[in-house]
């Protein structure tokens, strides 16, 4: 599961759809816009859909996510943005796709006319593999497997490095001193491009009128040019602000370029640099560096897993690295960058760094590595006999009592059983109230304590007109229903009785909603005298 709670692009998804996101984008001019991937390669697009930068075929806002059908099953490994905002990505098999604005021929289609929907980028990347994309403002960059760097889009100030200022409406080479090498990283500013090499080495080319460029001067460039002042230090990985460049070297070290008027460059001070500058990280190893060009927002992360920021935060001048408490770079943009979008594409580590409790979830009822399987309204449960001795007493005696690979069980149905031994596993419960009343009796039936408090949490907050009458007649049901005292006894008794008077007294709160219910006309007939008789004494028809 990834974490997006810190983007309120998600607050309205239901926490069953939340689960399933494996990857995800916020981006446009305010943060309204997000595209996320579920773990099955479902593509899901919402916001405000600016320009059709949703790639849903239309420029419909929605406020519920919809899915993208050409994307799915893609398997995307690269995403950017720029501001109009365009959209391209780049997948596992190595295409391209964009969509969105491209007044400047952004989506690299020879037009300018804006993609409703995601297409394909052919033009002069037939039998080239794209590993990663970037964008600027209004340009793409694209480098390939092979190290090659392509560009397209608006380049007013030399940004796709033809060596003119005239767009260029499809994929096309950057050559020039970057001929014969090898990229393996890119990033854009919004109007300039960053390149590093395989030997360390970084390049630079478009708009450098605030020195983003590092080569300690502010004229433009149209064709990529070393950042001659790094000489003998090999940089790992650049990123890109608004107009400033982070540059991280292979010793941990952060050098820093171009626009300060927010302290974007860490140096204590607002003073522009054209020539790349050190900055001081408390002789802590940084492991990377973040930044976004539609931000003036600088972040990076210790070997240790300290988060810093500085730059413009939350409106704050910040023209130090300071320690946040937050675990990723991620977050610091969530948080404090303006507009607070993805400053990458968020994706969940491989199933080699799931937590504990994260694999716990992944192998519940899972047959492959299972030692006992239950057996109920013949259906199979699978599950570990070690963690229910863990998690419950009840199994714990049972199990040192029996050495069954099958045990069948009656007295309860498969839906409370299964929620039941998934609650082992995961210290959650999922399931609508209704059936949370014979999870109740189970878990007074087990002496769980916890999980009595989940379920009565979760039918107390579920309750509503519709299902009132169905609670009640559940409760009245468990009520009546006998059980030895060993097995709950007076507890019991008062657990039901107290829940039967919770949902007789919302009834009777909500009696004329309650009583236009199909539930209401489908009450056993002995149930529906006892709550008229009992309605009556509590003055419920009174006029």
């Amino acid at each position: 599961m990834l974490d997006v709670g810190k983007w309120p692009m998600f607050a309205l998804l239901p926490p069953e759809e939340l689960c399933l996101i494996r990857q995800a984008c916020v981006f446009g001019s305010g943060a309204n816009e997000a595209l996320y991937v579920t773990v099955n390669d479902e593509v899901f697009a919402l916001g405000t859909n600016s320009s059709s930068c949703l790639g849903l075929g239309d420029l419909q806002s929605t406020i519920e996510p919809r899915r993208i059908d050409l994307l799915c099953g893609k398997k995307i490994v690269s995403l950017s943005y720029g501001t109009g905002p365009h959209v391209v990505v780049a997948t596992s098999d190595g295409e391209v796709y964009a969509w969105g604005h491209n007044g400047y021929s952004q989506l690299g289609n020879g037009t300018t006319i804006h993609g409703l929907i995601p297409a394909l980028v052919s033009t002069n990347l037939q039998n080239k593999r794209i590993s990663e994309v970037a964008c600027g403002s209004h340009h793409t960059i694209a480098l390939t497997a092979e190290g090659e760097v392509y560009a397209w889009g608006y380049n007013n100030s030399g940004q796709v490095g033809s060596g003119s200022t005239a767009n260029q409406p499809t994929p096309r080479r950057v050559s020039s001193c970057l001929q014969s090498k090898v990229v393996v990283n890119i990033a854009c500013g919004q109007l300039c491009s960053m390149a590093v090499l395989d030997n360390g080495e970084i390049y630079g080319w478009g708009y450098n009128c605030n020195g983003q460029l590092g080569l300690g001067n502010t004229g433009n460039q149209q064709t990529p040019c070393r950042v001659a002042a790094l000489q003998g230090v090999k940089v790992v990985q650049v990123a890109c602000g608004y107009a400033h460049t982070l540059a991280l070297t292979d010793d941990g070290y952060i050098y820093t370029w171009g626009a300060n008027s927010y302290g974007q460059l860490g140096t204590g001070s607002k003073n522009n640099y054209s020539l790349a500058t050190l900055i001081s990280t408390d002789k802590e190893r940084i492991v990377e560096v973040a930044a976004c060009h539609t931000s003036h927002t600088s972040a990076a992360k210790t070997q240790s897993g300290q988060v810093l920021m500085w730059g413009q935060c939350r409106g704050q001048v910040v023209s130090n690295p300071h320690v946040t408490h937050f675990n990723c770079t991620d977050d610091v943009f969530a948080c404090f960058a303006t507009p607070a979008v993805t400053w990458r594409l968020l994706a969940v580590d491989g199933d080699d760094h799931l937590t504990v409790a994260q694999s716990l979830k992944k192998e519940f009822d899972s047959p492959e590595i299972s030692d006992l399987k239950f057996l109920v309204d013949g259906k199979s449960i699978h599950v570990h006999k070690a963690l229910l001795k863990i998690r419950c007493e009840h199994f714990r005696t049972l199990l040192n009592e029996t050495d069954e690979d099958t045990i069948e069980i009656q007295q309860f149905p498969f839906l409370v059983y299964r929620a039941f031994l998934e609650y082992l596993y995961t210290d959650s419960i999922n399931l609508p109230p209704e059936d949370a009343v014979g999870l109740l009796d189970l878990a007074t039936f087990y002496r769980e304590r916890r999980l009595k408090r989940l379920c009565q949490e979760t039918i107390k907050r579920g309750i509503c007109e519709e299902n009132a009458v169905t609670l009640l007649s559940a409760a009245v049901k468990y009520d009546a229903w006998p059980r030895l005292p060993a097995e709950g006894g007076n507890h019991r008794l008062r657990l039901f009785q107290d829940l039967e008077e919770f949902c007789f007294k919302y009834c009777v709160n909500h009696l004329t909603s309650v009583t236009q219910t199909q539930a209401f006309r489908e009450m056993d007939h002995e149930l529906l005298k006892n709550f008229i008789s009992k309605a009556s004494r509590h003055g419920a028809f009174r006029n």
